[in-house]
């Protein structure tokens, strides 16, 4: 692996904010420079270019001049090997992971740092995501679907995550070195890996967080606001994102032992039930609370989930099929 640092800070940072990017050049100087206008002092920033093609590398370059930034390359390609990656040069007992595309508050890093001082069980952290769009808002998006897109609001006070589901934004995520030296690092089997749309690596860290003991927690003062680029503003964009969700589930649930013909149960269920509500409200065509235009966003939203659950049951299928054996590839 090539690594190429600026100065090193002189005492050992309180966090370590970190940016896994992959060819996202006409983003990542401004989440860079979000990171560089801090209210705190005592912190390191890590750009983890994850085999990037375009001009990441010229991008990050023109940071290092900065003894707070260093780039390091990662040859293989993967979000949660980056983020390992990441991990492994970190050099603080806290780390935040901010996506390449989003946009940091300033207060966003001393957020975590009061909130980790507090709580010594707290393990996992995340604060509330706005969407900056880079195009118009599509009317038949519905409140539900713009969670794919990264928006993430559980109110303005601090929320004690219990359920994995209510796990916070990866984009917008901050983790204690010593939770993630214990799970052994984010699980290669969930993340993103190239154009493939793999999730679930938060929500399975939630899980192992919760059932040994650790605390996850809301923060809403660590605000991050996340790019809506235009190619992802398509119906085809989210039912693909919905695909792959169902993948990502089935793949969390086999990491997490809970594989097996009950899966072919689950699925079927949620499939009908998706189905059910898009005819629902087809048919009744009433208007969505809190969601842009009418019934079309939650026809759509049920749309997108049924067809997440055909995904799922495709892999659960693939899985108990004696001709085949989970290894984690998409």
């Amino acid at each position: 692996m090539s690594v190429t640092m600026s100065e090193t800070v002189q005492t050992q940072p309180q966090i370590s904010a970190v940016i896994c990017t992959h060819n996202r050049d006409n983003y990542l100087a401004k989440a860079i420079d979000s990171l560089l206008i801090q209210t705190c002092e005592n912190y390191e920033i890590l750009i983890i270019d994850n085999a990037s093609t375009d001009r990441t590398a010229e991008v990050a370059q023109a940071y290092l001049n900065n003894p707070r930034v260093r780039y390091h390359y990662e040859a293989k390609v993967g979000l949660s090997v980056a983020r390992n990656t990441g991990a492994q040069f970190a050099t603080s007992p806290l780390i935040a992971y901010l996506d390449d595309d989003a946009i940091a508050s300033p207060q966003w890093l001393q957020t975590f740092i009061n909130a980790y001082a507090q709580d010594p069980k707290l393990a996992i952290s995340g604060g509330k995501v706005t969407l900056i769009w880079d195009c118009a808002q599509p009317q038949w998006l519905s409140e539900n679907l713009s969670g794919n897109l990264g928006f993430y609001d559980l109110g303005d006070q601090p929320v004690q995550i219990d359920k994995p589901g209510l796990t916070p934004r990866g984009l917008n995520y901050a983790i204690r070195r010593t939770f993630l030296d214990q799970v052994g690092g984010f699980d290669l089997n969930l993340g993103r890996i190239g154009k493939n749309l793999l999730s679930n690596e938060e929500l399975h860290m939630t899980n192992l967080a919760l059932q040994s003991g650790w605390n996850v927690t809301y923060l809403p003062n660590a605000i991050a606001a996340h790019h809506v680029a235009p190619e992802r503003v398509k119906r085809s964009w989210f039912l693909e994102r919905g695909w792959w969700q169902g993948i990502s589930e089935c793949y969390r649930e086999q990491l997490a032992g809970e594989a097996g013909f009950g899966q072919i149960g689950r699925g079927s269920e949620r499939l009908l039930r998706g189905l059910y509500k898009s005819v629902k409200f087809t048919v009744k065509g009433k208007l969505i609370p809190k969601v842009n235009g009418t019934a079309d966003g939650l026809v759509f939203e049920n749309l997108v989930y049924s067809y997440g659950q055909i995904g799922y049951l495709f892999k659960v299928c693939e899985g108990l099929s004696p001709l085949n054996k989970f290894t984690g590839k998409g």
